[in-house]
């Protein structure tokens, strides 16, 4: 090589290693190619704080072939419902979290471990407390009790509607109801919003009832019309919450990205 040239072939091997650095270290966001589907959200507002919420993915029925109520029985995924994790996690990928938190069930902690897999920029440096996924009990699913193992043949038709209509008196043994829930998730999402900085976003990667619970809050709905709300597996909620007024705002309900894969069963849960 020429000794003139050998000035400015260094400097350009230089800049190409530092241009990553660059990138990291001044961009809002990281760059991924767009979701087929996906809508676009707005930025978020200097006193507002963003969570998108996840749905685990499809699991393995511990009743087999004879679908049965499992809520706070720690199931495992299935190799779609660990695909379709993967998926949602690569479309968060584009997004800069400020927290990553979960359910204590493995099938939640999976997915949040693939959540943050995709981020690069977790506060905190790795290994320290700040950077590690935020695991809370108030974020797992709803107990179902004495009905765990049931179908719902064997629970009762008639019996499972007053439950969804929040009648007490029909609570399973050792199991939750849903104002009971309802009380304790949204006590663990404000403690979610509250280590999680003004124009930032986190996310929850958890459950069905537990997804249901935080949107019906910002719907405004009643407790007995929880159990209505559609929540695909491993699909993705965002809600921004706003720290001057308190409105709550939904940009995503229950989107799931395209990733070409199975249709996931989705029985009694």
């Amino acid at each position: 090589m020429p000794t003139a040239l050998l000035p400015l072939a260094m400097v350009a091997l230089a800049m190409s290693a530092l241009m990553p650095l660059f990138a990291s270290a001044f961009s809002i966001e990281e760059s991924s190619q767009p979701c087929k589907g996906a809508p676009t959200l707005p930025p978020i507002a200097p006193t507002t704080k963003r969570l998108f919420l996840v749905r685990h993915g499809e699991v393995v029925n511990p009743g087999g072939d004879k679908p049965v109520y499992y809520g706070a029985m720690d199931v495992p995924l299935s190799p779609l419902g660990e695909a379709e994790a993967r998926a949602a996690a690569e479309y968060l990928r584009q997004f800069q979290l400020h927290r990553v938190a979960t359910s204590p069930l493995s099938r939640a902690i999976f997915g949040a471990a693939e959540v943050q897999a995709t981020q690069r920029h977790l506060p905190g440096e790795e290994g320290s407390p700040s950077s590690r996924l935020m695991i809370h009990e108030g974020f797992k699913e709803m107990d179902r009790g004495e009905w765990c193992g049931l179908t719902l043949d064997e629970i009762g038709s008639d019996r499972m509607r007053r439950f969804d209509a929040c009648d007490a008196s029909v609570t399973p043994a050792n199991g939750e109801s849903y104002p009971r829930t309802r009380e304790r998730v949204l006590r663990a999402r404000d403690e979610l919003l509250d280590v999680t900085d003004p124009g930032c976003a986190s996310v929850l990667v958890s459950h069905l009832q537990v997804t249901r619970c935080i949107i019906s809050d910002a719907e405004g709905l009643r407790t007995d019309e929880i159990s209505k709300l559609k929540v695909a597996t491993a699909s993705i909620t965002c809600i921004d919450y706003c720290g001057e007024t308190g409105q709550q705002t939904i940009h995503i309900q229950s989107f799931k990205p395209d990733a070409g894969l199975a249709k996931a069963k989705d029985m009694a849960n």
